[in-house]
């Protein structure tokens, strides 16, 4: 028993050793690549773009499903972006409140013909509309199909080459579209790119926009700030440095509508349909042998609300980890195929077995060592070796994801926030990121369980924090 624990355990310290180690190098690579951007950007006045006509036209395409609390401030927020051609298309996805009467009677729509220019399949449309206050601004109302579903719906409607996916909760910053463009214009291989997704809670919105960035008084709110920060700043930085993005947030991300149309649009039959969409592209590009690029730029911004309560977030992580696990067994035809390149060989490989199965992994691995603690099967060299990679490590990580946020964009301007964003770097690996880890494992489950629901994922909204 004592040698079978022994060889356990060894094999978690290697793990936990592989995984950490992986995401320091992907931190230092978007420090190097972070501390670059910034550079450039001292040189680059994005309202230079405004007045470019080769600035291509976008149409934002955002979902509603009973976001009543929500979808005003958020279309006020898309009305006032700084972009020189672009029109909002609105879905209602068959909401059971007030979200389809609310907007028709803010933004006097009217109901009109659009005719649609691809045939996607999508629930049936019950009635198109447009503002008679702001010309680009369309409203699609639909029975209810899922997200993907209406996203779906939208594309079929959108006339623009290329369109930006949003939550219908999602703010965006006045320059988001211009920046996130960049790679289009710069290269017109690009198929998709990705912005990064920052967490609004507590914030003062003032018409649709973020007035001050602040950080949540909510415990929960400021790990997943933290948390955001890791994954965007430091994971897919990283990942788009070597070529390899394979996930864009479905809060904000920018497709070329024509390829996305050819793959067949959104998947309906998974709750990840962000990844499962980026990674159809992948494999239709390999595919074809067509040259493209997927990007993650980190300077455009979409603001979102999180959970505040274990309830609600324990089923999104949940969510995330069964459309994670949808998608990569899905698609495992990819897994060490070298006819998808670094995407198969690398990416796709990473994803299966430290993001995928790793919860399963993590937890056992906890399990074995507090058992080879208790039984006395263990070194006293062993017990810090393994402290070491699972928490010290973990602790540098989430320190760097500050640091980067700090030589970057630097959002947080009160010393408070960034000296709680420091004690939180080591707060959260003392419960927190083992929550987190068992609600990932959960999800796991629930994917071979064959689980497809959303779940219940209630809001309290932007309403009462406005300002004026």
């Amino acid at each position: 028993m004592q040698e079978f624990l022994e060889a356990a355990n060894f094999g978690f310290l290697i793990y936990f050793g592989t995984l950490n180690v992986s995401y320091l190098a992907m931190t230092f690579i978007a420090i190097r690549m972070l501390v670059s951007h910034a550079r450039r950007q001292r040189s680059f006045q994005v309202h230079e773009l405004i007045a470019r006509e080769s600035a291509p036209p976008i149409s934002i395409i955002a979902p509603m499903y009973n976001e009543e609390a929500t979808c005003l401030p958020a279309v006020q927020s898309l009305l006032a972006l700084s972009y020189p051609h672009y029109e909002v298309i609105m879905v209602n996805d068959g909401s059971t409140d007030g979200t389809l009467d609310n907007v028709v009677a803010a933004f006097e729509m009217e109901q009109t013909a659009r005719y649609p220019t691809a045939t996607i399949p999508c629930a049936e449309i019950r009635g198109i509309y447009r503002s008679r206050q702001h010309h680009n601004l369309w409203l699609i109302d639909k029975e209810n199909g899922g997200k993907s579903d209406a996203l779906n719906a939208g594309i079929n409607y959108c006339t623009k080459p290329l369109f930006c996916a949003i939550d219908a909760d999602t703010l965006l910053d006045p320059d988001a579209l211009l920046r996130i463009v960049r790679p289009f214009i710069e290269d017109s291989s690009t198929v998709a790119a990705g912005g990064i997704i920052r967490i609004v809670n507590d914030c003062p919105i003032h018409r649709g926009r973020v007035a001050e960035v602040k950080m949540p008084q909510n415990r929960l709110a400021r790990y997943q700030v933290l948390e955001y920060l890791r994954a965007f700043l430091a994971g897919r930085v990283g990942w788009d440095a070597v070529g390899m993005v394979l996930i864009i947030s479905g809060a904000f991300g920018l497709f070329k509508r024509s390829m996305v149309v050819e793959v067949g649009g959104y998947a309906t039959d998974t709750v990840g349909e962000d990844m499962d969409l980026v990674v159809r592209l992948h494999r239709h590009c390999r595919e074809k042998g067509l040259r493209y690029a997927v990007r993650f730029i980190g300077d455009p911004v979409a603001w979102t609300e999180c959970p505040e309560s274990m309830r609600i977030l324990s089923r999104q992580r949940d969510r995330w980890q069964r459309g994670l696990a949808q998608v990569l067994t899905r698609h495992r035809k990819m897994l060490f195929n070298p006819r998808y390149g670094r995407v198969g060989m690398v990416a796709y490989p990473y994803f299966f077995f430290l993001e995928m199965v790793g919860p399963a992994v993590e937890v056992s691995g906890y399990l074995f060592f507090l058992l080879a603690l208790i039984t006395g099967s263990i070194s006293t060299t062993h017990a810090v070796a393994f402290f070491m990679v699972a928490v010290v490590l973990g602790v540098v990580l989430s320190v760097l994801s500050v640091v980067l946020e700090e030589i970057s964009f630097r959002r947080y301007n009160k010393v408070t926030d960034l000296l709680r964003l420091f004690w939180l770097a080591v707060e959260e690996n003392f419960g927190y990121r083992q929550l987190h880890t068992w609600w990932r494992l959960k999800g796991l489950i629930s994917h071979l369980r064959g689980r497809m629901e959303w779940g219940d994922m209630k809001r309290k909204g932007f309403a009462v924090q406005e300002v004026t």
